[in-house]
């Protein structure tokens, strides 16, 4: 629990109100209480403002002049929303323990301070480092590097080989380092390709509940800094993401393309292997990215929902543009002859 002023102090922000309120997590302009700071960061919410019954407010200096109640002063109120928050799930972290049905591999190096949940195990070789967590049946194969205070959740996956950076979040379920799709036809049925890379991931990246990454065919799938995946992503091998792109659920990304840095890209996006996106880029959701995209800026595909009878309309005609064009460049001709 922080006073208000307290929260701005560790901030360096300024505050108007009663700075001896106590706080002790956040909560939404609606329904917070007397003890939770509250956000207004959409200008849709402002209706919230009059009624809201916590015990503070972040807010943009230009909206104070509604709110006469105790408030945060921030340029940016979600950013100080986000830092806020994780001050608070900082004091709630429990302390470090290793659980007796944990299993370490004699040979791995696990640093004394490393929380090992229950049926959680470490594999030959592997290392973890300082003040990083494992829940329960978390499983680490051989030669894994895991870095410092990173947070590995329940029942994660992370295969041989792979690295993983400082202060990285792996959600339940996720699978680190599976391997490629990596097939080959042959006259009698397909040969599998043994797939020899692994994965790297950089400092500061989250990975969202039940995503994969498949470790590389020959070089690496590698993920940059402060990389944020959601959930239920699909990462094939070889891909290279830059740092600090986003990426939101259900977006499946074939192998060998190579994201761009600061890029966004939105829900059940599809992009096929051996492409490049460069930096910068946002891709509007549900799209499908077929080719190399060499500037920045924001792309999108997919029909915008409608009825289903104009849908049905629409879809015979698009069947019909190639007959169509045709025709326009016969009659071009006929005009220009």
């Amino acid at each position: 629990m922080k006073t208000l002023a307290e929260l701005a102090q560790l901030l360096q922000l300024k505050y108007q109100g009663d700075g001896q309120v106590r706080l002790r997590r956040v909560g939404t302009l609606h329904g917070a209480k007397a003890d939770e700071i509250s956000f207004l960061a959409n200008s849709n919410y402002t209706k919230y403002l009059a009624s809201t019954q916590a015990g503070a407010v972040i807010i943009s200096p230009g909206m104070i002049d509604q709110f006469s109640g105790n408030a945060l002063l921030a340029d940016n109120p979600y950013v100080v929303f986000a830092k806020v928050a994780n001050l608070f799930a900082v004091n709630n972290q429990q302390p470090h323990c290793q659980h007796p049905t944990a299993v370490v591999a004699a040979t791995a190096q696990v640093s004394e301070d490393v929380s090992l949940g229950p049926l959680s195990v470490v594999g030959e070789r592997s290392q973890i480092g300082s003040g990083s967590r494992l829940a329960a049946h978390v499983s680490i194969a051989e030669d894994v590097v895991i870095g410092a205070d990173c947070e590995i959740r329940t029942g994660v996956k992370i295969e041989a080989g792979s690295r993983i950076g400082d202060r990285v979040i792996i959600h339940p379920g996720a699978v680190i380092g599976a391997d490629g799709f990596g097939l080959a036809r042959d006259k009698d049925g397909w040969l599998k390709i043994p797939q020899t890379g692994v994965v790297e991931i950089g400092d500061d990246c989250e990975i969202g509940a039940n995503t994969t990454i498949d470790c590389g065919a020959i070089e690496n799938t590698i993920l940059g800094q402060d990389v944020r995946l959601d959930n239920q992503i699909q990462i094939g091998h070889n891909v290279v993401i830059g740092d600090h792109t986003v990426i939101a659920g259900c977006t499946a990304i074939a192998g060998s393309a190579v994201i761009g840095k600061n890029c966004m890209i939105g829900g059940g996006v599809g992009v096929v292997g051996h492409i490049n996106i460069c930096d910068g880029v946002t891709i509007q959701a549900m799209a499908l990215v077929t080719h190399s995209i060499k500037e920045p800026g924001s792309y999108s595909s997919v029909s915008p929902l409608q009825k289903t009878s104009q849908w049905r309309k629409n879809a015979v005609r698009t069947r019909q543009l190639d007959k169509l064009a045709r025709k326009i460049n016969q009659l071009e001709k006929k005009i220009n002859d």
